[in-house]
Order: C-alpha cells, then sequence, then structure tokens
C-alpha cells in the first residue's frame, strides 16, 4: 500500500540532528538546554494543546515575551500540525482584539499579567499564560508531567505551519499563510548558501514574533543542527560577552550602527566570528564600508518579506555589493517590470515580482487581496521598486507606495536619503511625500543631525548632489526617526504627523 511521505518541517529537521543530546539553547541567564530536552518539552506542549482541544489546522495565537519555551511552543504547533500565529507583545489590546478577530484561534497563549485583558477579548477561546521567565504560567504549570513523546502529524506541503500579518504600516495588517514546504525549502536553500554547519553558533538577539527572528534565525539553525545562544533582545553589553562564543550573527542594520558606536568592536571583538547578516531594513553604504574597515568583515545583507520568507541574497562566497541585496536564491525566481509587467532592462527601476516555493499561499481569508498581489502565473507582486545590475544583483530603490512624484517627476526616498546621510553632520533620516498645493507631492525629509546643523545647511549639501526636483522643499530637524521593532522606518506616522506641512503655509 503506497503511503504519502508527511512534509511537517518539524519532522524533517528534527529527525536529522545527528545527536539529540548536543546543545541546541544557551541561554544567558540558565543552564544550556539540548535538542532532546527542547523537543520532550515541545511533546508535552503538544499534549496539552490538544488536551484544550486544538486539533490539525486550527490557529494557536501567541502574544509572549522571548523565552526558549516559547521557541518549544512553535515546534509543538508544528508537530500537532496547527497553525502557529504570533503576534508582538507591544500590541495594544485594541489591536489584539483586531488581530484575535480576524485570525480566529482556538487558543490564545499569553502573558500571565495580560490573561486577564485577553478575556475580555476572547471570551470563548482557551487561554495559556507563559511568562517571560519562561517557567512561570499555565503553560508550564499544565504541561509538567505531561508525556514528551507526541506523534508529528503527517502534513502536505501545501498545509499551513504559521499566519504571519504583516505590520499594517499601509492600513490593517493582512494575516500572510506560510505552508510548511514554503519555511522548509528557504530554511534548506539558506542553509546551502550562508554554508551553516552543526559547526555553527548563532547569536540570537531578535525578536520570534516576526520571520527573520523566527523562521530565518530558528529554521536555519534547525535545520543545519546550529547551536545558538538565546539573547532576550538586543543587549550592547550581552553582545560583547556572548561574541566570543558564537560563529554568526543575524541582524537588522541598527544593531550593526550601534555596534559600530562602540568602543570595543574591533578585529579582535570578533575574530571567533565567521559571518555577519544584515536585513529587515535597508543597510547604509556608509555602515556597509565602516564595519569592513574596523573588523575586517564584509557584512553580509539579504532580502526577504513577510510573505516570501527571504527572496535574495549576496554572496557567502563572491562579491558581496554595498547598497545591493545580493542574487535571487536558488530556485527562486525574481523579475523587475514596469507598469504594464515588461521586464524593464538592466539599471532601470522597475517592480519586482518574485516566484518560488518560498511564495505564501495568500492572505488569510482575503481572497481579492490575494488575487490583487499573486499573479495567475505565480508570481508575487511585492510592493518593492528595484533595480538589476549587469551582473545580476538587486538593489531595492523603496515601496512602490513610498515613490514620491513631484510635478509630475518619480523620486526615489532612498536615493535621496542616501544623499543626505553622507551630508556630514547627519546621522539618520527618512523621506517620504506630504501633499503640496503646486507639486501634487513634496519632497520632504525628517533628519536627524548632530548639534549645529541647520535646514538651511543640509539643504545647500544637497545643491550638487541631488537634481533640483529630487531636492527636499523642507529639512524637518527631528531627535528620532520613528522604527518599528525590525527598524523599519515607519514612514506613515512622519506622514500623519506633517499632513498638513505644505497646505498650512501657503
Amino acid at each position: 500500500m503506497w503511503v504519502r511521505m508527511s512534509e511537517n518541517l518539524f519532522s524533517a529537521f528534527a529527525s536529522a540532528i545527528p545527536d539529540p543530546d548536543r546543545v541546541f539553547l544557551l541561554p544567558t541567564n540558565r543552564a544550556e538546554i539540548s535538542f532532546r530536552e527542547a523537543f520532550d518539552c515541545a511533546g508535552r506542549f503538544a499534549h496539552l494543546l490538544a488536551a484544550r482541544g486544538v486539533k490539525r489546522g486550527d490557529r494557536v495565537a501567541v502574544q509572549i515575551e522571548k523565552s526558549p519555551e516559547a521557541v518549544f511552543l512553535y515546534f509543538a504547533c508544528l508537530k500537532l500540525g496547527s497553525i502557529y500565529v504570533p503576534f508582538n507583545p507591544a500590541y495594544t489590546s485594541e489591536e489584539l482584539s483586531y488581530l484575535l478577530a480576524d485570525a480566529e484561534p482556538s487558543l490564545l497563549v499569553c502573558a500571565p499579567g495580560k490573561e486577564a485583558s485577553a478575556r475580555s477579548i476572547f471570551p470563548r477561546g482557551s487561554i495559556l499564560t507563559l511568562g517571560e521567565d519562561g517557567k512561570t504560567g499555565s503553560l508550564i504549570d499544565d504541561a509538567r508531567g505531561l508525556p514528551a513523546d507526541f506523534p508529528d502529524a503527517k502534513m502536505a506541503s501545501d498545509d499551513l505551519a504559521a499566519i504571519l500579518y504583516t505590520s499594517g504600516t499601509t492600513g490593517r495588517s493582512k494575516g500572510a499563510m506560510l505552508s510548511h514546504n514554503n519555511l522548509k525549502s528557504n530554511a534548506l536553500a539558506l542553509k546551502q548558501l550562508w554554508q551553516f554547519s552543526d559547526r555553527d553558533v548563532l547569536l540570537h538577539a531578535l525578536p520570534i514574533f516576526h520571520t527573520h527572528g523566527l523562521f530565518v534565525a530558528i529554521n536555519v539553525a534547525l535545520a543545519a543542527s546550529s547551536s545558538i545562544v538565546f539573547l532576550p533582545r538586543f543587549d550592547l553589553d550581552q553582545i560583547f560577552r556572548q561574541l566570543s562564543r558564537a560563529t554568526v550573527l543575524m541582524g537588522v542594520p541598527t544593531y550593526y550602527v550601534r555596534l559600530l558606536a562602540d568602543p570595543r568592536l574591533d578585529r579582535a571583538a570578533v575574530r571567533h566570528m565567521r559571518l555577519f547578516i544584515s536585513g529587515s531594513a535597508p543597510l547604509p553604504v556608509e555602515i556597509f564600508a565602516k564595519w569592513q574597515e574596523r573588523t575586517g568583515f564584509t557584512l553580509l545583507e539579504r532580502y526577504g518579506m513577510t510573505e516570501t520568507n527571504m527572496n535574495a541574497s549576496n554572496p557567502y562566497l563572491g562579491a558581496r555589493k554595498p547598497g545591493t541585496v545580493g542574487l535571487p536564491l536558488p530556485g527562486t525566481e525574481v523579475q523587475i517590470v514596469d507598469a504594464q509587467g515588461d521586464a524593464v532592462p538592466d539599471g532601470e527601476v522597475g517592480m519586482i515580482l518574485i516566484r518560488g516555493p518560498n511564495v505564501f499561499n495568500g492572505y488569510w481569508r482575503q481572497p481579492d487581496k490575494t488575487r490583487a498581489d499573486l499573479r495567475a502565473d505565480g508570481f508575487f507582486i511585492s510592493g518593492d521598486l528595484g533595480r538589476r545590475d549587469s551582473d545580476g544583483y538587486i538593489s531595492i530603490v523603496g515601496r512602490g507606495k513610498e515613490l514620491v512624484i513631484t510635478g509630475g517627476l518619480n523620486v526615489y526616498p532612498r536615493e535621496v536619503e542616501a544623499s543626505l546621510n553622507e551630508v556630514p553632520g547627519v546621522t539618520d533620516s527618512a523621506v517620504f511625500g506630504l501633499p503640496h498645493p503646486d507639486l501634487g507631492e513634496g519632497v520632504t525629509a525628517a533628519v536627524v543631525a548632530e548639534g549645529g546643523m541647520t535646514e538651511a545647511r543640509i539643504l545647500a549639501s544637497l545643491e550638487n548632489r541631488l537634481a533640483k526636483f529630487k531636492q527636499p522643499k523642507r529639512i524637518l530637524l527631528v531627535g528620532e526617526i520613528p522604527r518599528n521593532a525590525m527598524g523599519k522606518v515607519q514612514k506613515t506616522l512622519l506622514q500623519k504627523k506633517y499632513s498638513g506641512l505644505y497646505m498650512e503655509s501657503r
């Protein structure tokens, strides 16, 4: 009798661990945890979820702080065949209420201190709690004593493993449906491309409610049987204490900016490292150069999205070009097209389209949005604008919705930001469009600058750097640029705050 092989992501990786007793997680505030201990905990959690009525295909919503047990809960959902739905712990009750109504989970796991407010917005669902220490809460208490052995559900490749909600910077968050094969194929491609092995130790300081910290970091390490130094959050003192134990760091550009600002960063501090990876937000070219000069290492920048996992990466072996996100991953196709859907020549800007096993199944319960963004030929319309050079390397110019059309001419914010960041005294910038009575949109820049810099001085510095139509109509000096947890600039907040700037000055 023919039996279908299971495509369960967890089964595929866990069964390939050569020695279950080797170290998986090295937390900084407790004893190390072996793969066997992690998987046993996941088994007990799976038994508890099943006892609470969670079935294959049910959603399990999670809004908890980072801890080893939070990772094991993710594994438990994979084992059970349920769908893992992580939420940012910073979301308010109002935001959580919308997400719960949309996802309709059968169970919610939250922090012990949030249980009462969670019950008010999730009255008919089952609730478990997990503390930040990973040792407290009803998830821990009720799973204690349950069997560690739990049979992994047999899954098809297209069965959902997770739903990740987009950040919602352009409206209500949408749930991206990610299958077991989406996550497995991407992890295997990255493992091969970045040459991960069981000799690696990943320094993990990222949040785990996001594709970067959860799927890129955890899944790739699991696929390679790598160990992980597991930090609760990014903390410079902890990073420098733990660097000597690690071989790889995955971070967002903000991490590298802060490390460069610390005098402890030198070649001796990173001598044990093999690779530094940057993603989730654009890496400034000057940070790329400063990191290389200071450490002797070349940062590896890659490109991914909630809906697609990782799409492109600079090579591990070969040229890593500053200002680019590298080449498409093996098995992933990237097209750059114009408004009519035709491919543009190398060097020209167009919309980035992506096709491959990494591309999601669509948006949860939003068939119209799915049809609008997923073409019939399988290409996903990313919303990102980019260009490809003659060597095939891709550069991200910006989001299509961030394009500023001023006086009928297109201005790409990334280009203006790059020029601003080269001005001596400017430490950060964000460029966006605002309604303008004459031009339609006025190019506007929020800038963080050192003392003594003025709007007039910054504007004067751009005169020979940018064409007149690209130069900001106003420079807004601010204390900081608003960013989300992954370092992405929240331009919608700036647009909302300064929406009437040009209209009010008429």
